[in-house]
């Protein structure tokens, strides 16, 4: 192993903020928040489509996909799901550097995990969006089974059932899609990122 006193940051010449003037917009993390099937991974495919479709660069990273790559080497215990999210908040920061609004939607079931990767960014540079649909509605939509699958016992550590889900206290913004529709959704998010001047 290397030791950490022989590593050296090495910077370059073109920075974060050349990459947001060549973007014509701010580069900042949407961090979508909630149960499985609250909603998380549909609404930042929409989103991503309407902001693609007015000229926003992004990257959308999503708890599924990557575990097929990148962290397929991590099971649910609680140790490896911090060790999922501290991965996808480095990889996230990555993105925010290249200038890219980076959509992530991940359960992230723990303040501190949360926390951690907020630390890791400039201020503003983290929209905690907690996407909120009680685990009730989510056990109705249970869009892959795996609520009927952890009833079963097939499952265990299942977030909501009998593993715990900690409410972010203060999200920058709260989308409950039990009551509200994809599109009004969307436009809630983007009214928020034109009003605090992102895009």
């Amino acid at each position: 192993m290397v030791s950490e006193k022989n590593i050296v940051w090495h910077e370059g010449k073109v920075t974060k903020l050349h990459r947001q003037n060549m973007n014509r917009h701010k580069s900042a993390i949407l961090w979508f928040t909630g149960l499985s099937g609250s909603g998380k991974s549909t609404l930042s495919v929409e989103l991503e489509k309407s902001l693609y479709e007015m000229g926003i660069k992004t990257f959308r990273l999503d708890g599924d996909n990557i575990r097929h790559g990148l962290n397929s080497d991590l099971g649910f215990a609680e140790k490896d799901r911090n060790e999922n999210i501290r991965r996808i908040g480095e990889v996230s920061k990555l993105m925010v550097e290249a200038g890219l609004m980076t959509l992530t939607a991940f359960i992230s079931p723990y303040k501190k995990d949360r926390e951690f990767v907020r630390s890791l960014m400039e201020g503003g540079e983290f929209i905690e969006i907690y996407v909120h649909a009680s685990v009730e509605e989510c056990e109705n939509r249970d869009p892959k089974g795996l609520y009927k699958k952890a009833r079963a016992g097939k499952i265990n550590g299942f977030t909501g059932i009998d593993s715990p889900y900690e409410m972010p206290v203060e999200p920058e913004l709260i989308i409950n899609t039990e009551v509200m529709t994809i599109n009004e959704s969307v436009l809630k998010i983007i009214s928020y990122l034109k009003e605090h001047h992102y895009m």
